[in-house]
């Protein structure tokens, strides 16, 4: 499959919000953004959002590794970011902290009912909360989708991470009577491969074609390299979303739509080019190296009863 250019078209709100949240980091650096905390939870923000192109759809179904049959007439639910974005980064306007540092780490996806394709979908996004300990600052959104006569069928809450510096030794813990660092994510040795993905180093503009976040570190090397990686990385949630195909099709009998919730943190940069595997133990879940190597993603599912 090329690259999908023919739907940056229709990213235009999500491209918008990327360059209004641009422009608060550049205000922020010039002394005239908030300063203040802003009350918790933020006021609830609303919006229609016209139904999505049917090929956009199956295009960015089979990006991520699912089979578009699976979802005739029914909209992708990890599919949310892309018109949840424009919502969600206005619910942080009024936060104290830098914007341009943010970074993407974790979301948990509520599955209530199916998104129907081909009608407006209601979209509400709050800022719900932030955790603050010095050292970096976790901001809790939750945006919710569903239709006029659904509210609520689809939730997404997303975890955006602030570094923030200071509290140098706050990831450290006392083991043997020394100072030891928190230990990175692994897959776990006993965990089972369910798939294994070659994904390709323009797997990043792929993705921002078909959801329009176009976060120059997924797609432009030099920016990516200015970031200290080696070379672009993945979106978490395109890692999110293969990881849920994945589960369909090796796990499922390819019903991704039985999954209910999916829980998970971004546990590491995912440097493109990539070949990485999915794992599982029980209801857990991995995107990672090999078993024992480093985890990308790491997170938990429910199923939904089968009658």
């Amino acid at each position: 499959m090329g690259l999908p250019t023919k739907h940056i078209l229709h990213q235009g709100p999500v491209i918008a919000s990327l360059g209004g949240t641009a422009l608060s980091a550049i205000r922020q650096r010039l002394g005239k953004g908030p300063t203040a905390m802003p009350s918790l939870p933020g006021p609830e923000l609303r919006a229609t959002v016209a139904p999505l192109p049917t090929e956009l759809l199956r295009d960015y179904v089979r990006h991520v590794g699912g089979d578009p049959g699976s979802y005739r007439g029914i909209v992708p639910p990890h599919l949310f970011p892309q018109w949840g974005f424009p919502l969600a980064a206005k619910t942080l306007r009024d936060v104290p902290y830098p914007l341009a540092k943010v970074l993407n780490g974790g979301c948990r996806l509520e599955v209530l009912g199916a998104l129907p394709a081909g009608e407006p979908l209601e979209v509400t996004a709050r800022l719900e909360g932030i955790d603050d300990d010095g050292r970096r600052a976790v901001l809790h959104q939750k945006v919710v989708t569903g239709t006029k006569a659904a509210p609520e069928l689809v939730i997404g809450h997303l975890y955006a991470i602030v570094p923030l510096g200071g509290k140098k030794d706050a990831d450290r813990s006392v083991g043997n009577g020394a100072a030891q660092r928190r230990q990175p994510a692994r897959v776990p040795e006993d965990a089972t491969e369910l798939a294994y993905w070659r994904i390709r180093d323009d797997a990043g503009l792929a993705f921002a074609m078909l959801t329009g976040d176009f976060n120059p570190v997924h797609w432009v090397k030099p920016y990516a390299r200015a970031f200290g990686f080696r070379s672009t990385i993945l979106h978490g949630f395109s890692t999110m979303a293969r990881a849920i195909e994945g589960l369909g099709r090796g796990l499922l009998a390819g019903a991704p739509r039985r999954i209910a919730t999916f829980d998970c943190k971004f546990t590491k940069p995912l440097v493109l080019p990539a070949r990485v595997g999915l794992y599982v133990r029980g209801q857990e879940v991995w995107v990672g190296d090999a078993p024992g190597g480093a985890a990308y993603l790491a997170g938990t599912f429910t199923l939904r009863e089968t009658h």
